[in-house]
């Protein structure tokens, strides 16, 4: 076994520190969830907190770790006889994010327990993690089915396994430890709400950090052992506050004050539901028991809050977590010192006088911004002068502030901000996929409702009963059966066919030339974009953006699940020059190939959003022509949003649709929120036009 990186070698990253060792202190706080950028040593410190976690007592030959305190009695392996007990370090055990359901929580023989009546269970890591640390990488871009199995296990305490009727079940108490990048996609509500504390990483900024950081990590890749024996000193003293810590954390009081401050609180962020207010309490709690207190103060609530709440606030979609310290401060200040606690502020801060992840008060979640990132609400273009004519695309530009002249991407003009978005319904690609498990289309799946039944490819995972049995049937005489029980030979056994729901890859092609920013239309379209993307967000999908413009075509956003950064680039596009349709085409055929390549199951949705109109360079219309008829070929699914206004219509968008197999609808139809329908129908259409147009070649 590898020696692990020791906790307090770590450089810097106070707020996750802490974040780990109140968890530790109390594990009903419940869990961590770490977000940062890549190389932040965001994996090195939940791996170095396991070697200083307590060990653990256990019931000798248990599976399932059962306290010999307490064992569980409703324990698989159980009845426990007394006195049969030993210790081991605590486990952490890690959830690999493309690990079965089996894996997971464990894995019944349906073939013995359909022949022998015998419930012959093989433990998953949720058994594994009982009474340890249970860490997720790159939680975010968990199967959903996992994600709702471990949110079942996290608020009932116990993992319950249940295969045509043969059911098992077992404790299953965890710390939950997630880390995530969110540039690769943000976390479903439900699993964020799990988590009971959050912190935000980032790489430190101060050359004399960064240098030390390097120097400790070199110093442990040449001698990993020798450098953990020169801070055995440390790491033993930290995990000796651990369990003075644990010892003491039943005799903190929580008085009425701090309760009211915590209160208070959540209410003015604005919080969901009760769990952030028992959250709090306990992360207070936990604070006051690390510093060596009794009482809970109210630098303890305020640093609960920071940990506790910027994951949870109410707030505007694709907006990033965050608090707003001032108001977090007012509002502690108003509902503090009813009751006395906070009194002895000045004399419990003497209590721990460590400047590093002992507890100490201060600041924000590590990394994040010291206030709440508020939308800019300052009308930057909404009230923008009202642009030139159409006609006037070809001078660079169609507002009265163009930024320069010439030259094919020139009268580039202030970026428009996105109108309201508004709800829209389901999006669906026609026929049946294959795809990654998701919320959008129709799609062969392992969950979701049972269609037939088939014989199984490698491991059985979900039986088919009645075609099982169907099968076995007519040879149970030549088998031999005497007695009740059927006679199951592998042979026999189906998998259940299942029909669920699958993401797909949404990709916008985005016209940002001088025609679109004309009669201040761009604002609009943007909102309609951004509507798109807060429906991808919901449906688990992959997102993607071409823009064009002047002369050529740029992948804004290659294919990610990180839909708030779709969002940001949209907020920032400029807009201006000439239509090079016939590139921005190209440019999304080329995108498609590639994650073709990259994913071959998961089908996609072209959004094209122009008014048709095509310029520059030689004979740009057939151009155009051309490259559209290469999706229409592939039998891609396409929708052009017409983005053309004014009382003289020239229906351009409407030919582009013809010639990718898809439909078009207006910027009006889109906001009326009737896309749905239409697309099913362009959908549809596009897939016969596709298959058309491939019998006809």
């Amino acid at each position: 076994m590898s020696t692990p990186y020791p906790f307090t070698a770590l450089v810097g990253q106070e707020d996750l520190r802490l974040a780990l060792l109140l968890n530790a202190v109390s594990p009903a706080v419940g869990g961590v969830l770490v977000r940062g950028e890549k190389g932040t040593a965001k994996s090195t410190a939940v791996r170095a907190l396991s070697a200083l976690m307590p060990e653990v007592d256990v019931v000798s030959g248990c599976r399932f770790s059962c306290d010999p305190a307490s064992p569980d009695p409703g324990c698989p392996d159980g009845p426990h006889e007394t006195g049969a007990s030993g210790s081991r370090p605590a486990r952490m055990v890690e959830l690999p994010v493309g690990a079965s359901e089996d894996r997971l929580v464990g894995a019944l023989d349906i073939e013995r327990a359909l022949a022998e009546g015998v419930k012959a269970f093989e433990p998953g890591l949720l058994a594994d993690a009982h009474r340890g640390i249970l860490y997720v990488d790159e939680v975010n871009l968990l199967h959903d089915h996992l994600v709702d199995l471990l949110l079942d296990a996290a608020a009932m305490g116990a993992s319950y396994v249940e295969r045509e009727g043969v059911s098992v079940r077992h404790a299953s108490k965890f710390l939950l430890v997630g880390t995530m990048n969110p540039e690769e996609g943000e976390l479903r509500p439900q699993l964020l709400d799990r988590f009971g504390l959050t912190v935000e990483v980032a790489a430190s900024r101060e050359p004399d950090q960064r240098v030390e950081v390097v120097r400790r990590r070199l110093a442990y890749d040449d001698d990993p052992a020798g450098f953990a024996g020169r801070w055995a000193d440390e790491e033993s003293a930290v995990r000796a506050r651990i369990v003075a810590a644990r010892d003491l954390l039943p005799e903190v009081r929580l008085g009425d004050g701090a309760l009211r401050q915590i209160a208070a609180t959540c209410a003015a962020f604005e919080v969901d539901g009760m769990r952030a207010d028992i959250v709090m309490a306990r992360t207070a709690t936990a604070l006051a028991a690390w510093a060596g207190r009794t009482d809970v103060l109210a630098e303890d609530v305020r640093q609960a809050a920071l940990l506790a709440l910027p994951h949870r606030r109410r707030r505007a979609p694709f907006d990033a977590p965050g608090l707003d310290e001032d108001k977090l401060d007012e509002t502690l200040e108003e509902f503090g010192g009813q009751d006395g606690d906070e009194g002895d502020r000045d004399e419990g801060g003497d209590d721990d006088p460590d400047p590093d992840p002992d507890g100490g008060p201060g600041g924000g979640p590590g990394g994040s911004p010291g206030g709440q990132p508020e939308p800019d609400d300052a009308p930057r273009v909404d009230g923008e002068p009202a642009a030139q004519p159409e006609a006037g695309e070809d001078r660079e530009g169609g507002e009265p502030q163009p930024s320069g002249g010439g030259g094919g991407g020139g009268g580039e003009q202030t970026p428009a901000r996105a109108a309201e978005p508004f709800r829209t319904k389901v999006l669906s690609v026609p026929g049946l996929g294959e795809g990654a498990a998701g919320r959008r289309s129709r799609a062969r799946t392992e969950h979701g409702r049972t269609i037939g039944a088939r014989r199984p490819r490698g491991a059985l995972t979900k039986l088919h009963l009645a075609a099982t049995v169907q099968a076995a049937a007519p040879h149970q005489r030549a088998r031999g059966r005497s007695g009740p029980g059927l006679v199951v030979r592998r042979d026999d056994l189906r998998q259940a066919s299942r029909e669920g729901r699958e993401g797909n890859l949404v990709l916008f092609v985005v016209d940002a030339s001088g025609s679109m920013a004309a009669r201040q239309r761009m604002s609009a379209v943007k909102g309609a974009v951004l509507s798109l993307l807060l429906d991808a967000y919901q449906r688990r999908d992959k997102v993607g953006m071409v823009t064009f413009r002047g002369s050529a075509a740029d992948v804004a956003l290659p294919p990610t699940s990180s839909v708030d950064a779709a969002a940001v680039r949209l907020e920032s596009l400029p807009t201006g020059g000439r239509t090079p349709l016939a590139a921005g085409l190209l440019k999304a055929h080329e995108v498609l190939r590639v994650e073709r390549l990259r994913d071959p199951a998961r089908r996609a949705l072209v959004v094209v959003v122009t008014d048709g109109r095509a310029t520059g360079g030689p004979e740009p219309v057939a151009l155009a022509s051309r490259a559209a008829r290469l999706f229409g070929a592939d039998g891609v699914a396409s929708v052009v949003v017409d983005c053309e206004s004014g009382p003289v219509r020239l229906g351009l968008a409407g030919q582009l649709a013809g010639e990718l197999g898809g439909t078009a609808v207006t910027l009006d139809e889109l906001r009326a929120d009737s896309i749905a329908g239409l697309v099913k129908d362009v959908r549809s259409s596009g897939q016969n036009s596709g298959q058309s147009s491939r019998r006809a070649a």
